[in-house]
């Protein structure tokens, strides 16, 4: 029973930790329906930048947070405006194509730059620590990513449904021409939510070097599981990323450990295309 307890929660420890990378992901993807493919990229930046701060400046992961998640949200605005903004209003594809084309930019800049080579944070403040809770154990820099990825997401889906700044993000992803018409800076809303959006993954990437070695590949999983949150939870629905996060999280830990480590990522696609049979739109879709 122990074991079993330990997967669980390490499971949806895993998950917050996705459901801070999706959320930003699910709030571009809602709002404007633009495919960033380099959110996966954008996650690796800021988890080098965090690492080069730690290991530079002596800077830890938990303070490095703040300048990681303030510098991707200045990258998630440039973006928009020096890439995004041209694909408006043309195919879908000009601006997945774009971004797929940004995230092989930036993977071959930290490629060139920093090589391939494992980077790990081993003197941070939470390096090392654990939590014992009755025999289960829980290493403390996962839990404290969690605690914080669950923060977020809580205030980002506050500040969307409950202020006037989240109203009127969600009527530019109703109705652009209509909101334009009541007044609405639809252009400025556009560039605040893909700065939100590179604002998450990079609070997300400032604590992962702590527990977590970073490379230049080091966001294409992630990238990729918060495409899978996003779809099976509903486009643009951040609860629904945030369940979809949790159970990919469990569903990871309890195959890794029951049946292979191999397999696990079997079963989470798995999981994902038995949702999209019965639910085409995700859980919150509509």
């Amino acid at each position: 029973m122990e074991m079993l307890i330990q997967l669980i929660l390490d499971g949806l420890v895993n998950g917050m930790l996705y459901a801070l990378v999706a959320v930003g992901l699910s709030l571009i993807w809602g709002v404007m329906d633009v495919i960033n493919f380099a959110h996966g990229e954008f996650l690796m930046v800021a988890m080098y930048l965090s690492y080069w701060l730690g290991f530079l400046l002596n800077v830890d992961p938990l303070l490095s947070l703040v300048a990681s998640g303030a510098f991707l949200f200045i990258v998630g605005a440039l973006t928009y405006k020096l890439i995004i903004s041209h694909t408006i209003g043309k195919s879908a594809m000009s601006a997945l194509l774009a971004t797929f084309g940004l995230s092989m930019v930036l993977k071959n800049v930290c490629l060139n730059r920093f090589s391939p080579n494992f980077r790990l944070l081993s003197d941070s403040w939470l390096t090392g620590k654990t939590m014992n809770l009755g025999g289960v154990l829980l290493p403390v820099p996962q839990l404290v990513t969690g605690i914080f990825a669950l923060v977020v997401v809580a205030v980002v889906y506050v500040m969307v449904h409950r202020t006037r700044l989240g109203w009127a993000i969600q009527a530019t992803a109703m109705d652009k021409e209509a909101a334009e018409l009541m007044g609405i800076n639809t252009e400025g809303i556009y560039v605040l939510v893909f700065g939100l959006g590179g604002a998450c993954v990079g609070v997300a990437g400032g604590l992962m070097p702590s527990y977590m070695a970073v490379h230049p590949e080091v966001g294409t999983l992630f990238g990729l599981l918060a495409f899978v949150c996003v779809a099976m939870g509903g486009f643009g629905s951040i609860p629904g990323a945030l369940l979809a996060a949790l159970l990919i999280g469990l569903v990871e830990s309890l195959c890794g450990f029951y049946i292979a480590p191999v397999f696990k990522y079997v079963a989470v696609f798995g999981l994902y295309l038995v949702v999209v049979m019965f639910r085409p739109k995700g859980f919150f879709g509509w």
